[in-house]
């Protein structure tokens, strides 16, 4: 991951922005824990202000983007946490579990040293797949549902584990895969493009970016997808997950 971010990383605060209604419902998830470790913590994005934090981050492109004030940062990777047993209340990862080399153990380091809770946001991608972008752009999918782990295997690694809807706003501040699900035009801006991390990895897209320029000024896709004109959140599968009592197991 820390090679993936060094290269398509050094724009990537600009327009990947804390929104503040996902931060509430991440700090709703956080409820009683004051002391947490941010693993894959980027450049700081949903860091809780009103807690103890220490972030992990294996890029240095994305520590140097980490603002003034943010959280200490330590580089390192989570399949192997510089931190002893229980050192924190929650462990906390945000949009990160797909990027790691070796899932399992990062999930075992993950429990190793939260005391109480480990709280995911990952994607469930059997609801993600159904939003209209991979109609234009079907090598996202196909690329990113070999890496993000499924629901299942998140309830396998932690024995079991609350999963929460989190519904994306259409004036979504963040700008990650299917923040844009109501602003197609988006998707044509190469520095939008840029800070999503799965158009680095599927090449020249230039024909189908043309399609759906193509249909954006045609007034095709607002006919295409009038069923999303009156929405003001949708589920593109994004889920809050939380494992609790790992002290106890």
């Amino acid at each position: 991951m820390a090679t993936l971010y060094d290269s398509i990383g050094r724009k990537y605060s600009g327009r990947r922005q804390t929104d503040p209604r996902i931060a509430a419902a991440i700090e709703g998830a956080l409820d009683g824990c004051a002391s947490i470790l941010n693993v894959g913590a980027g450049a700081g994005s949903y860091e809780p202000r009103s807690r103890t934090v220490i972030a992990v981050e294996p890029s240095r492109t994305m520590i140097a983007q980490r603002p003034s004030g943010a959280a200490p940062v330590v580089q390192a990777c989570a399949e192997a946490l510089p931190f002893g047993d229980a050192s924190f209340d929650a462990v906390l990862g945000v949009l990160t579990v797909h990027h790691w080399t070796d899932q399992a153990k990062g999930f075992a380091e993950c429990a190793r040293v939260a005391r109480s809770r480990v709280v995911f946001v990952s994607i469930d991608y059997d609801v993600c797949e159904r939003l209209w972008l991979f109609d234009y752009f079907p090598e996202l999918i196909r690329v990113d549902r070999t890496i993000f782990p499924s629901m299942q295997r998140f309830a396998e690694a932690f024995g079991s584990i609350e999963i929460r809807e989190l519904p994306i706003p259409a004036d979504c501040r963040d700008g990650f895969l299917c923040a844009y699900w109501k602003r197609p035009r988006a998707y044509l801006d190469p520095l939008v493009r840029d800070g999503i991390s799965t158009f680095a990895k599927i090449g020249n897209v230039d024909s189908q970016l043309a399609r759906l320029e193509k249909d954006v000024d045609s007034g095709a896709w607002d006919q295409r997808y009038a069923s999303l004109q009156p929405l003001e959140v949708l589920d593109v599968g994004h889920r809050l997950l939380i494992a609790r009592g790992l002290a106890e197991t």
